[in-house]
């Protein structure tokens, strides 16, 4: 049949044309234009059209929020921020600007000349994949100029990616407007995404995936409809994947494995994996298997999402010009991450990279499988087989002490090796039966990120500051981050941060985050003061987040979404403060040195007298033994801990292997740290005489 027109006006007469165009105007209701797109839509390519039974509805509420509106200059310059017209507002004007020149606008691709954490192998760049001619690693000039020769194959994706988002929206706007709440509808809507998603293919079905497990952000029905994309999505034949291997092994599949299960063990969106033994040495191993023309779909829906990126990259500067986050960038990041995912020869050398950088740093508890590099191909990783159960089939406890794990290995690969996995979800997560190897198995690692030292430097500075509600300092990390200018305006930026960081500190995914900002507004002047303040940090305070964070905003997210499953109170800042702790401990670098120092000698918050300097640091050696006292959910640096160290234990610490950064950072006031801290005459006795009976100190 006739293709749907690609935006409500095609095939429209020229009167009606007119007409449409006066309701769609910026400058009428946001109610009424959505209700002039719900009247129409479109079935198997042609127009049907129907009226709608929420118009009277829609303008009544539209009257509703002008009249509710308790300050000007808002989305419709009249009604409030928050109100439900300026919402719709904004998602009307996306809707109608994504429909509008797919024609006749060229589509390019994320471009990816900026600054990015990927981990890309070396070897790997400059390699052009041997079938259909696209490059193995992301090249935005090689892939533009592949589509270059396939003219109209974007804008037809492009057509059917608004030809299936646009009903799925106009439905949410309708229940809005008809007053009813989406959580009561979060059912079939989840189930009308996933199948949107199952549709569209693997790009969209990842996002599902990432969805999939946020507590904090959807409700339990529509996480379990989106559950189903993790492992439930449909195999490839058996065939085709045999066929897969033997060209990708350049040999018939009996040369080289003895035996390969005729169906898969598990099917994701990029890949199947097969249990498969090596006919040399009996070994059973795991043959992921790539999807055929995968690498085509997936760089056709990179172009598509940069356009929808560069649509609501628009609305932003149109409704909230001072912020300065660019959203094309960050797609641009995410973009070079997902096509990277495509080359299994740079996953092979991320998880043999990864394996040994732990097995150096000393994580025991987490096990990485081998990799059997002379059987991989740019299609085919083949890795050792580990008996193990998913964390998604896991009980909460057995959550609970795995994620312990997980979190662990996560830092350390974050804030010590500068080398980390970016999707961590509980599928590529799993409970050893073995656990002579370890009792947590992570795999799949074809999306990995580095940082350098310095930003390793600040990210520890970051979680010290907000850990101690130093929003001061916070600010300055921000500023080295490029969260904010460093021209930004101190005054105005600080009570913010307390609004809204405070209630993050609290931990709870943001369900309570929500709930706690509103507790922080319910005296402090309501919802006046909270459209003040959200009117202040769009108008006045330029943040952004920068494109580079796209893939660590990812691995934590996720990281968050699985620990709120085990625990509904999880927080992450606080549960990751040990961790630091040790490694101001254990590390003299000056970045951290600074940190020590302000730790020790920065005035109590309750008063403006000098801090106690040994009980600070007996504060500092019990925080990295996981013993914290908190204030108001933040780490209280002048208060003992229940449960705290011993005088004997922690200077044994204290003269540990461990806290050998610490020593080094204090040399010239080692000796009256020491005399604070020294409170029982017994222990500076047993002191004194060790110090007799051997060698002086090299940190004295």
């Amino acid at each position: 049949g006739e293709r749907p027109p690609s935006s409500p006006a095609d095939g429209v007469p020229r009167r009606q044309r007119q007409s449409m165009r006066v309701v769609c105007n910026p400058t009428c209701g946001a109610a009424s234009r959505l209700a002039s797109w719900s009247t129409t839509t479109w079935r198997d390519g042609a127009r049907v059209s129907r009226r709608t039974k929420v118009i009277p509805r829609v303008r009544t509420r539209e009257k509703e929020d002008q009249q509710g509106a308790t300050t000007s200059g808002g989305l419709l310059g009249g009604g409030l921020p928050f109100s439900t017209s300026g919402a719709l507002d904004a998602a009307a004007s996306a809707v109608i600007e994504a429909s509008k020149g797919t024609e006749d606008v060229r589509i390019d691709g994320p471009e990816n000349d900026g600054k990015t954490l990927v981990s890309i192998d070396e070897s790997r760049e400059g390699v052009v994949d041997r079938e259909d001619g696209l490059p193995a690693t992301y090249d935005r000039i090689a892939i533009q100029r592949y589509w270059d020769g396939r003219p109209g194959e974007l804008r037809k994706r492009w057509g059917e990616f608004v030809r299936l988002n646009v009903p799925f929206l106009t439905r949410i706007a309708g229940i809005l407007l008809s007053g009813a709440s989406l959580a009561d509808e979060s059912g079939p809507l989840s189930r009308q995404a996933r199948k949107i998603m199952e549709t569209l293919g693997p790009t969209y079905i990842k996002m599902g995936q990432m969805l999939s497990v946020r507590p904090d952000v959807l409700p339990e029905d529509a996480r379990d409809e989106l559950a189903v994309l993790q492992d439930s999505v449909k195999p490839f034949s058996s065939e085709t994947a045999r066929e897969v291997v033997e060209r990708s092994l350049g040999v018939p599949i009996e040369d080289v494995f003895s035996s390969f299960s005729k169906e898969p063990i598990a099917a994701a969106s990029l890949a199947q994996v097969h249990r498969a033994t090596l006919a040399s040495t009996g070994q059973e191993v795991a043959v992921k298997v790539q999807r055929p023309d995968i690498i085509s779909t997936v760089s056709k829906d990179l172009y598509v999402l940069r356009r929808a990126a560069e649509v609501y990259q628009g609305i932003m500067d149109r409704f909230a010009p001072q912020q300065r986050t660019d959203y094309v960038g960050l797609l641009n990041e995410w973009a070079v991450g997902f096509y990277t995912e495509l080359d299994f020869m740079n996953e092979a050398a991320n998880q043999i990279k990864m394996r040994d950088l732990l097995r150096g740093a000393g994580v025991d508890d987490v096990y990485i499988p081998e990799v059997y590099l002379e059987h991989c191909s740019r299609y085919l990783l083949v890795t050792e087989w580990v008996e193990g159960k998913k964390l998604t089939e896991c009980d909460p406890d057995e959550v609970n002490e795995l994620v312990a794990i997980g979190q662990e290995a996560f830092l350390t690969q974050l804030l010590q090796l500068g080398f980390f996995h970016c999707d961590p979800h509980p599928g590529n997560l799993m409970k050893l039966h073995d656990e002579s190897k370890g009792k947590l198995a992570l795999i799949d690692f074809g999306l990995m990120a580095s940082l350098n030292q310095e930003e390793m430097d600040t990210l520890v500075s970051s979680i010290v500051h907000l850990s101690n509600k130093d929003y001061a300092k916070l600010t300055e990390d921000f500023v080295k981050l490029d969260i904010l200018p460093a021209d930004c305006d101190r005054q105005k930026v600080l009570p913010l941060m307390d609004k809204a960081l405070s209630p993050f500190i609290k931990g709870g995914g943001a369900t309570k985050y929500k709930d706690e900002v509103l507790k922080i507004y319910e005296g402090a002047g309501g919802l006046q003061s909270m459209t003040s303040d959200f009117v202040t940090v769009m108008n006045d305070i330029p943040f952004s987040i920068p494109p580079y964070f796209a893939l660590l905003g990812r691995a934590v997210a996720t990281l968050e979404g699985i620990a709120l499953v085990g625990d509904p109170n999880y927080r992450i800042v606080m549960e990751s403060y040990p961790f630091v702790s040790r490694r101001l401990l254990s590390d003299d670098r000056p970045a951290f040195q600074q940190a020590l120092t302000e730790i020790l000698y920065s005035s109590p918050s309750s008063s403006s007298s000098s801090p106690s300097r040994g009980q600070r640091l007996a504060v500092l050696l019990n925080a990295a033994q996981g013993i914290v006292a908190e204030t108001d959910s933040f780490v209280d640096l002048d208060t003992l801990p229940e449960g705290s160290l011993s005088t004997k234990d922690s200077v044994s610490l204290f003269f540990g292997e461990k806290a050998s950064g610490l020593r080094n950072s204090l040399k010239p006031e080692v000796s009256i740290l020491l005399l604070a801290l020294l409170l029982d005459s017994d222990i500076a006795l047993l002191l004194s005489l060790s110090f007799r009976s051997r060698t002086r100190p090299t940190f004295c």
